[in-house]
């Protein structure tokens, strides 16, 4: 029966944004869990390098450059404003989605989400509590202060509710601090599945990230 479903929806889902930020059932507020520390699971082989983005010129300018998974398709994504009913789907507390890596062309259903913030100050772990905070559907988040490069940074693993599949999935985000300002990377797929299918890409774009020059 999952399987059908899982079908049903993977059409559905081909094109949509998969934030988690949209209507669902309300979870308990995020926090840390030592029971299942962020990074725990990995997703395999090592991903093959297909392109970076962040530089100047790149698909997506951002704070930070990182390597791109082959296969993976990276575009720029122009933030809705404030104000905008939409607003929800691109703005994330204090963060705004600036760079959407599709993984549909490698295979995968979901995306890896660059988001921005203009803090240059502060911890990668305060801005990572904010953005998995913005999100009333998060729950049962573990966080790890860790490296991304040679950035300090943080990373957490947590839980949202799928109205679509009617279940919880795990999702897992990244946060570095650059005097270019913050960058959050999200990784979130259909389901759990997914998600684990997709890590070896987020760990590429982590061994590899540095600030932008």
């Amino acid at each position: 029966m999952r399987n059908a479903t899982r079908g049903a929806v993977a059409l559905a889902l081909a094109g949509a944004v998969l934030t988690g930020c949209g209507e669902g059932k309300p979870a308990s507020s995020a926090s840390s869990s030592p029971s299942s520390p962020a990074g725990q699971a990995k997703g395999g082989a090592a991903a093959a390098k297909g392109g970076s983005v962040g530089a100047a010129g790149s698909a997506c300018p951002l704070p930070a450059v990182f390597d791109v998974a082959d296969k993976w398709k990276a575009k720029a994504v122009q933030a809705d404003p404030a104000d905008s009913p939409l607003s929800g789907l691109t703005q994330q507390g204090q963060f705004s989605m600036a760079c959407e890596i599709d993984a549909k062309p490698a295979g995968h259903l979901g995306f890896l989400r660059a988001w921005t913030g203009t803090a240059t100050t502060g911890t990668p772990r305060a801005a990572l509590e904010g953005f998995v905070g913005a999100n009333k559907n998060a729950s049962k988040a573990a966080y790890k202060e860790t490296k991304a490069g040679s950035l300090p940074a943080a990373e957490v693993v947590f839980e949202t509710y799928s109205k679509l599949m009617d279940e919880s999935k795990q999702e897992r985000a990244l946060a570095v601090i650059t005097p270019h300002g913050t960058l959050v990377l999200h990784l979130s797929g259909l389901d759990t599945q997914e998600q684990t299918d997709m890590l070896p890409a987020l760990e590429l774009a982590k061994s590899s990230m540095k600030a932008a020059s």
